[in-house]
């Protein structure tokens, strides 16, 4: 028996549509929506109907029929946390993927999408690994203020799908090995995987490492003071954090080829920040090993700057006497929503309800 998985991956400006003939991907779209449309839409969620009719044009343009379908995934947004894996679209799902806090995103749709698409044919439709995904040990949830607990918001399913992927080549159950694994993108998530799960990790909006975009953590009695200095807003501060800091702080882009350039024809503070990037790269690997206590079967690159070897290496340099450094260079997000679909499908694992998985606390 085959199957056919159509993944949906809402983005902020574009949808990016996938149909998947069991392992097998047809054909692939990424459509790029007018930043004007967009403007006339109060909310995300208002953009359904458009999203949605963006997704049936490019079914037909490819010759697809909905009605052969066996499943439709959509990229998981923020909602409350869970611990990882497939979960089918329940209404209680649906409902906290439209509320759209604590802040709104675009991935929120998918899940909407998905629902909207798979429900007339009565079929599954299924979120994978979102954002939101919090397998913490307790003990790391403990910051220097009770008021202000560690919280998970990760690159979940590009780390996950990495996992099961290096698993497979050091033939090994995904589920019964230790990595560390380091995503690194505009964004960051650093994490200890073990044997299953996400049980620490660098929260990249927060903690750990700056990166392309993001300022990471900070000195924070400074910060606090750079807060109430009256020179900034609210709005101006959180930009600065995640947005405006990191490279684009330093640099004012957050390009890495650019910066590359820039290395290689002499530019000393693009070689400073480019170095010292990497430098925290390597630290916080190093802290995430730790939290296993060094019993790491190997640390795993992955994301769009691991396609850059120099800074990989630079970061290798540091690390690899903890394990062997295996490297995943971008992301497919489109293969990851498939293959966690399919899993369901074959009956390989079992879809989880949102209601019935809820870690505990909510996202405010």
């Amino acid at each position: 028996m085959f199957f056919q998985v159509l993944a949906i991956n809402p983005g902020s400006t574009s949808t990016k549509i996938a149909w998947f003939h069991d392992d097998v991907e047809q054909w692939r779209e990424t459509v790029h929506h007018d930043l004007e449309i967009l403007a006339k839409y109060d909310h995300i969620v208002d953009q359904f109907e458009f999203r949605l009719a963006t997704i049936q044009e490019a079914a037909t343009a490819h010759g697809a029929f909905f009605h052969s379908l066996s499943a439709v995934v959509g990229r998981g947004g923020l909602v409350d946390p869970i611990p990882g894996g497939t979960y089918t679209v329940s209404d209680a799902l649906l409902s906290r993927l439209k509320l759209g806090k604590p802040w709104e995103h675009a991935s929120n749709l998918g899940g909407i999408l998905a629902d909207a698409i798979a429900n007339p044919l009565h079929i599954p439709a299924f979120i994978v690994d979102p954002v939101a995904v919090d397998e913490m040990d307790e003990v790391a949830r403990i910051t220097g203020l009770p008021e202000l607990p560690k919280i998970s918001l990760a690159h979940a399913l590009n780390v996950k799908a990495t996992v099961r992927l290096a698993a497979r080549d050091l033939g090994k159950p995904w589920d019964k090995v230790n990595f560390v694994v380091a995503h690194i993108g505009g964004g960051s998530t650093v994490c200890a995987h073990c044997q299953g799960r996400m049980i620490d990790l660098n929260s990249g909006n927060d903690f750990g490492p700056f990166s392309p975009e993001r300022a990471g953590g900070l000195p924070a009695v400074d910060l606090v003071r750079l807060c109430f200095s009256g020179q900034y807003s609210l709005k101006d501060m959180l930009r600065k954090l995640v947005g405006k800091g990191g490279l684009m702080a330093y640099l004012g882009t957050s390009d890495m080829r650019e910066i590359k350039k820039r290395i290689e024809s002499g530019d000393a503070k693009a070689k400073l920040a480019y170095e010292a990037m990497a430098y925290q790269f390597a630290k916080e690997i190093a802290a995430q090993a730790t939290v296993m206590a060094g019993k790491v079967d190997a640390i795993l690159i992955t994301g769009g700057v691991a396609y850059d070897s120099d800074f990989v290496a630079l970061i290798q340099n540091r690390i690899q006497w903890i394990a062997p450094v295996l490297v995943y260079p971008g992301e497919d997000e489109m293969k990851a929503l498939a293959d966690g679909a399919l899993r369901v499908l074959r009956g390989e694992e079992k879809a989880k309800i949102y209601e019935q998985s809820l870690v505990g606390g909510k996202i405010e």
